[in-house]
């Protein structure tokens, strides 16, 4: 069980595997096929930063960049197309299927870049207050965009009511006390941007990582990367820390109060793809457990990863990372140069040597917002 230090900070003493390991890996291999085989696939690259791992007398920092995935500027599909494959799979569907879902940009494209390929519709909810590079990205794949003035949450509850009304098939990542199924697939097509590193770092035996940085916003994929490690590597996984904004910790919030609850913060955060009042149920029940330490971030942190990753030092590689996507750097950096964060160092025993995995989730899907952080355009 998670120990809250601080407003900041949860640890969990003795993490142990999720109960529902074989269930999910069998989807997950399924999910691998399934992606091999689905047209414009190719795994995505791992970017060494070597001069910033030397900065902090780090063993090795890497980072797996998702920012090419399928030309959509973020790993989201890997889960949507996996859910929509197997629930057309399983169903009869007639032509006028319509899939929706609710987001804040990167979910709903690829439900909407999937029902195009698959030859249906797709209505995706997003709060009123999206930037309008992620409503056009959703507009251009066809799709038709519905925007929501209560916010993300909100957006969450019309796709469900649609889909309970108009007969509607909502893929959602957010699992409730009745809606589990789509997120369970959702979670192990997830699977498959780990299953890309292997068999060099994630080695049969014992991955070539110390540390793993799990950022979050419901918390599905970060779920499904803990999962992933256990049934992997069971007590010799690497040790992994869950990243949220500071006003959108939905899972640090609910692991301190010891139940599901919503995030005390004000949800305003930059990282729009992290901005979740509530966490999905089932994430919270595997991650409250599973993971080694909670952490939330100001803002800060993200722009001065963005920054960081675009214009690096040395030979490190350049990265293009949006505002979510450079949460898991963000949240190592915070872990490195902030004494509020030393407690977290220690109980992950993150020091000299050690060899770090973080994730970019996503490129650029918001252009003029990483050039007003970053200070540039957006690499052609």
């Amino acid at each position: 069980m998670a120990t809250a230090v601080n407003e900041r900070v949860a640890l969990v003493a003795e993490p142990q595997a999720p109960a529902t390991l074989a269930r999910t890996a069998a989807l997950a291999n399924a999910a691998w096929a399934f992606h091999q085989g689905l047209r414009g696939y190719t795994a995505t690259p791992l970017r060494a930063l070597g001069s910033l791992a030397g900065k902090w007398q780090l063993g090795s920092v890497v980072v797996k960049d998702e920012s090419h995935r399928f030309g959509l500027n973020a790993f989201k599909v890997l889960g949507a197309s996996f859910a929509m494959h197997h629930w057309l799979a399983t169903h009869d569907a007639p032509a006028e299927t319509v899939f929706t879902t609710a987001t804040d940009g990167n979910h709903g494209r690829a439900v909407a870049w999937m029902a195009r390929q698959l030859g249906y519709r797709a209505v995706i909810f997003m709060p009123a207050h999206s930037v309008r590079a992620r409503i056009d990205a959703i507009l251009n794949e066809g799709a038709q965009v519905v925007l929501v003035d209560e916010g993300y949450d909100a957006a969450v509850q019309l796709a469900l009511q649609a889909a309970a009304t108009r007969g509607w098939i909502v893929v959602q990542d957010t699992a409730t006390a009745d809606y589990h199924d789509v997120p369970e697939l959702i979670a192990a097509g997830y699977w498959t941007m780990a299953r890309e590193l292997e068999p060099a770092t994630h080695a049969p035996e014992r991955p070539s990582i110390d540390v793993v940085m799990l950022h979050a916003g419901v918390g599905t994929w970060a779920a499904a990367m803990a999962q992933y490690y256990w049934h992997r590597y069971g007590t010799r996984r690497p040790r992994m820390v869950v990243v949220e904004p500071t006003a959108a910790a939905c899972l640090l919030d609910s692991v301190r109060s010891g139940e599901p609850t919503p995030a005390s913060g004000s949800l305003r955060t930059i990282m729009a793809g992290l901005n979740c009042g509530f966490p999905s149920l089932d994430a919270l029940a595997i991650l409250r457990s599973s993971v080694d330490a909670f952490i939330a971030i100001p803002d800060q942190w993200a722009e001065r990863a963005m920054r960081c990753l675009a214009t690096p030092s040395g030979s490190d590689a350049v990265v293009v990372a949006g505002e979510s996507g450079a949460a898991g750097v963000a949240g190592l950096m915070a872990l490195m140069e902030d004494p509020a964060y030393a407690g977290v160092r220690d109980h992950v025993g993150l020091g000299p040597g050690s060899r770090v995995l973080a994730w970019c989730t996503e490129g650029a899907t918001d252009p003029a917002g990483w050039e007003r952080v970053v200070g540039r355009p957006v690499p052609a």
